[in-house]
């Protein structure tokens, strides 16, 4: 064979290898990354999910299926998801409702370029509530035009009936279908009653849709029949062969540890701020530095981490961290009592809680929640100070002197009640002593036992001085004489 026979060869073979490979690859179709929005929509599934998108936002043939089942939680973090969800080109992702998309989950799900429901699924009611001293009540106006114009940013985004849209944020709306000839509308109340009355007297037909003082929620089959859902299905697969993928890799993409430990946390960071500022208050009230400092950093530490892993927290937060640990360190080991570093510790370690419970500093006017969620974290962070101090207190009072019962001493049983300088227990005097009156004893006068000088008392006569003693009894401290010559006359 001929050289140039034998390198052509070669160069189809390399061809045909090149052809099927690439034939094969195709024939496997896209890789469809599965990504579950499960439970309270709050900052550690915002971090979850900005992780995921990112890591597939240079993968062009990428497929992204958000599986939804969540009531909702905070506006601030449906928003960050919704940010990260819209980084995606629409067509490459799907909102797909396996039980439920109410609240912030109905925001994120519209969010995603194609809605596809499961069979008897929900999706609505986003009003948005605040925590009150009456309970949780409707937020105000200025909250809710804010979010129905994010509603409505996303249905004209995914080309989604806008009105119906903002009808799941406000019960103040109407909406109305409205039908001229073989074109069909939705309409909200303000709008109809703007219209002329030669306007009105083109429409065939007109229905209510979402009544005054109600919020559009939807099964699976009003969304499709609105205009919001792509088609109802009974499996995960099917929903993918409705958008034609008929061939695909499906690839699950779960919670890693670290989100895990953080969303799991969450609900217990009020308990440990608690422990944690008490038990540093605990430590500045002690001496030296011991193990309610260890629990202290131990507990704001957590609370601290876990902010920081879902994006909260940052490099101002470490650094008011950072002088906070250092006052206080300044009021342990180097200023005696308890003082102005003390204080300044605590208010400075305060204030850094409360900017890791947030993404801002101060509220912007534009985004309403920001005010009450700085006023809920102030409220938790004073109310955990506020309970830290109370418990704390409560320990010191109740609970230690009681450990004495329950731990193996030594411990001291004696008192310094009745104790006095001169003693006769500590100069151990006791009965039978002898010794000699230096002063009349009328009863009382000094007397000197074993050459030491103490104050005596006769039984009720008079002893004159240079008279020998013996000690009859010592009672309450009390050193009580009598004559020798008159004890050996008896």
């Amino acid at each position: 064979m001929l050289p140039e026979q034998k390198s052509t060869q070669v160069w189809v073979a390399v061809l045909l290898f090149v052809l099927i490979l690439s034939t094969a690859v195709e024939a496997a179709g896209p890789v469809v990354h599965i990504i579950p929005v499960s439970g309270t929509v709050e900052p550690g599934m915002a971090a979850y999910l900005k992780r995921v998108v990112s890591s597939l936002e240079k993968d062009d043939s990428a497929i992204l299926v958000f599986v939804m089942d969540t009531f909702g939680g905070r506006v601030d973090a449906a928003f960050e998801i919704v940010e990260t969800i819209c980084t995606v080109p629409r067509e490459r992702t799907i909102a797909y409702v396996e039980k439920r998309a109410i609240s912030a989950g109905a925001l994120i799900a519209l969010s995603a370029g194609t809605l596809i429901m499961k069979e008897n699924t929900l999706i609505g009611d986003c009003a948005p509530i605040i925590q009150t001293s009456e309970g949780h009540e409707e937020a105000g106006e200025k909250t809710q035009t804010v979010l129905r114009a994010q509603f409505r940013t996303l249905a004209k985004r995914n080309n989604y009936p806008q009105v119906l849209a903002e009808s799941m944020v406000s019960k103040s709306m109407e909406v109305y279908k409205i039908t001229r000839g073989e074109h069909s509308e939705y309409m909200d109340k303000t709008t109809w009653q703007e219209l002329s009355e030669k306007e009105k007297a083109t429409i065939t037909s007109k229905s209510t849709i979402v009544s005054e003082g109600e919020l559009l929620t939807m099964d699976d089959k009003e969304a499709a029949d609105l205009g919001f859902s792509r088609q109802s299905v009974t499996t995960l697969d099917q929903a993918l062969d409705v958008m034609g993928y008929g061939a695909y890799q499906k690839v699950r993409i779960e919670e890693n540890w670290s989100e895990k430990f953080v969303r799991w946390i969450q609900p217990f960071l009020p308990i440990l701020m608690l422990l944690g500022i008490g038990a540093v208050y605990t430590e500045i009230k002690a001496p030296g530095f011991g193990i309610p400092g260890i629990v202290g950093i131990i507990c704001l530490g957590l609370v601290f981490f876990n902010q920081y892993l879902v994006g909260l927290a940052d490099y101002t937060e470490i650094l008011v961290f950072i002088i906070g640990f250092l006052l206080l360190g300044m009021e342990m080991f180097v200023l005696p009592g308890f003082g102005i570093a003390g204080i300044s510790a605590i208010v400075v370690l305060a204030a850094g809680l409360v900017l890791s419970f947030q993404d801002f500093v101060l509220p912007d006017p534009s985004l309403p929640w920001q005010s009450d969620l700085m006023i809920k974290n102030l409220g938790l962070v004073m109310g955990s100070a506020l309970g830290a101090l109370l418990v704390s207190m409560s320990v010191v009072r109740f609970v230690l002197p009681k450990l004495s019962k329950v731990v193996k001493g030594p411990y001291l049983d004696a008192t310094l009640q009745d104790s006095r300088a001169e003693s006769t227990e500590a100069l151990g005097i006791c009965a039978g002593d002898q010794g000699i009156a230096l002063t009349t004893l009328r009863p009382s006068g000094k007397v000197r036992i074993r050459d030491i000088k103490v104050d005596a008392v006769t039984q009720g006569d008079f002893i004159d001085p240079a008279t020998p003693v013996r000690v009859a009894r010592v009672t309450a401290g009390h050193v009580v004489v009598e004559t020798i010559m008159e004890k050996e006359k008896k």
